[in-house]
């Protein structure tokens, strides 16, 4: 990769994916399903956190057994699936894709998320050609963050420097995981977290997506 230039690794769920509003209606039929009491979008973004187990301990005061983490997690994701095909990308996404390609910047796409459910999500929204590289999860991290996941991603771009790459996401781990491999973080006001823990990760918080791509440049320089 080019000296005067930067990679940029995006994040997918509460990123390019608007998807919070289906996040909270599955969360909270998740929570119906084994008794626990709705959670609001302002609460959500206070207390979430990755990994997802402190999340739920957050909330009840204790770690829930992996039978119970495993079960939640089930209804989630079937109640989030059932929901996901109406979900649109975050307003200028494709544009802003689309244009930084076109300048000869390089992307690519490392996420959480289940990669056989990933991949088709990123073509039926017309932007897999946007990006060098799109891995999302083929085994379970075991309630694990994202620091191993993007580590992996970074090896297989073999021509990325981690010092020039740029992780953009909505969440403290992504933060965490641009840290573990030697690359910068800026993180988006518009998915899992509050603008007040956003900013306890010491980096750039933005409320654009067009910002956070400007805020990425300039970390670079």
């Amino acid at each position: 990769m080019r000296g005067d230039t930067i990679h940029i690794v995006w994040d997918w769920n509460g990123t390019l994916l608007h998807d919070i509003d289906a996040v909270i209606e599955a969360t909270n039929l998740a929570f119906a399903e084994v008794g626990m009491e709705p959670i609001t979008l302002e609460r959500y973004r206070e207390l979430y956190t990755v990994p997802v187990p402190r999340f739920y301990e957050k909330l009840t005061g204790r770690v829930p057994s992996e039978e119970e983490f495993a079960h939640l997690n089930e209804l989630f994701h079937r109640h989030y699936f059932d929901r996901v095909d109406t979900v649109t990308l975050t307003l200028g996404a494709a544009e802003l894709l689309a244009a930084r390609q076109a300048a000869g910047g390089t992307q690519s796409l490392c996420s959480l998320a289940p990669h056989d459910h990933l991949v088709p999500l990123v073509r039926k929204h017309g932007i897999e050609g946007h990006f060098t590289r799109v891995d999302g999860l083929a085994t379970p991290l075991a309630g694990h963050g994202k620091a191993r996941h993007m580590a992996g991603h970074l090896r297989s771009l073999t021509d990325v420097e981690p010092s020039r790459t740029v992780v953009i996401g909505d969440a403290l781990d992504d933060a965490l995981a641009a840290r573990h491999v030697g690359a910068r973080a800026v993180l988006y006001t518009g998915g899992s977290h509050s603008r007040a823990s956003l900013e306890g990760a010491g980096v750039p918080v933005v409320d654009t997506l067009a910002d956070a791509v400007d805020a990425a440049e300039r970390l670079a320089r």
